[in-house]
């Protein structure tokens, strides 16, 4: 009986710590969602002592008034997404910059990590398992390790600020390749060799066997690629520098302290996109990560 009061209390308490840190993270998203139905006159009044004391004095401004932190509007209100939506073009425009960066990258990196990933699976060399190594290697490497390499190989392909200089080095990348590859490994061996004695080529064991198979992988690597370019800054700063083709991402940076609750609204419907294909695909996402990691390579 003491150890299983023990259990119950141990199960209770990582409940409650699973449950406070659970509502910490979502704390800012609960609090851009509703504070982006507030009128500009409540938005001003909560938070504009932050973003004023900001612009007069800088970082080292003391701020001698506590802000008034509000989850629930005293006065709910569509006027920042009618102005978002109807009256302020450019951040659709940058909505939709977005959108054409993104869905590509996301398309590109599926197919070409799906062919790769077949052709580390099936033909095992010495010379493949050093280049695997070097795409492990590489996955490991941030973003902004290889910044320079792709700004100089994007000036001298003559692509610096168009789309492909962003499009291209995101359908290489390796982390797609690596994670599909340790998926594919879970394959067994004996169902491929049937559909060899059935008279089946490569290519029908490719789309037929095998990506099945990884139904979950692919979803899942096409929703975390789609999350992490979703929010890229880093990139479209340095390789796109015009800003009529920047996406949203970068543009919300930008917006100055008169427009806090039309950021509240454009965050808003930035986020959108990303919280539908978690939701829809988050046991795809689950599944696909954890048999991924559980196998050896």
């Amino acid at each position: 009986m003491a150890k299983k009061k023990r259990r119950m209390l141990g199960r209770a308490a990582l409940t409650v710590l699973a449950a406070a840190f659970a509502i910490a993270f979502l704390l800012p998203t609960v609090l851009t969602i509703t504070n982006s139905f507030m009128t500009k006159a409540e938005i001003d009044a909560n938070y504009g002592i932050v973003f004023s004391g900001g612009a007069q004095g800088g970082s080292s401004t003391y701020m001698s008034e506590t802000v008034n932190l509000k989850f629930i509007p005293d006065k709910v209100s569509l006027s920042q997404y009618w102005t978002t939506l109807f009256q302020s073009p450019e951040y659709l425009l940058k909505f939709w910059n977005s959108v054409i960066l993104v869905v590509p990258i996301v398309l590109l990196q599926v197919a070409i990590a799906a062919l790769a990933a077949y052709s580390f699976t099936r033909y095992r060399t010495k010379f493949k398992a050093v280049l695997f190594f070097f795409y492990v290697i590489l996955m490991l490497m941030p973003y902004q390790v290889t910044l320079v390499p792709n700004y100089l190989v994007s000036d001298w392909l003559g692509i610096l600020n168009t789309r492909w200089a962003i499009i291209l080095p995101g359908a290489f990348a390796p982390f797609s390749v690596f994670l599909l590859t340790k998926f594919m490994r879970r394959i067994p061996k004996a169902l491929i060799e049937a559909a060899k004695l059935d008279g089946a080529g490569e290519w029908q064991i490719f789309s037929r066997i095998c990506l099945p198979q990884c139904r979950s992988a692919l979803y899942s690597i096409a929703i975390l690629v789609f999350i992490d370019y979703w929010n890229m800054v880093e990139q479209p700063l340095i390789l796109l520098p015009d800003a009529e083709q920047q996406p949203l991402s970068v543009y919300l940076s930008t917006i100055n302290a008169g427009e806090i609750g039309l950021a509240f609204a454009v965050a808003t419907i930035y986020m959108i996109p990303s919280l539908l294909l978690f939701l829809h695909g988050e046991e795809y996402l689950v599944e696909g990560i954890a048999h991924s990691g559980s196998v050896k390579g």
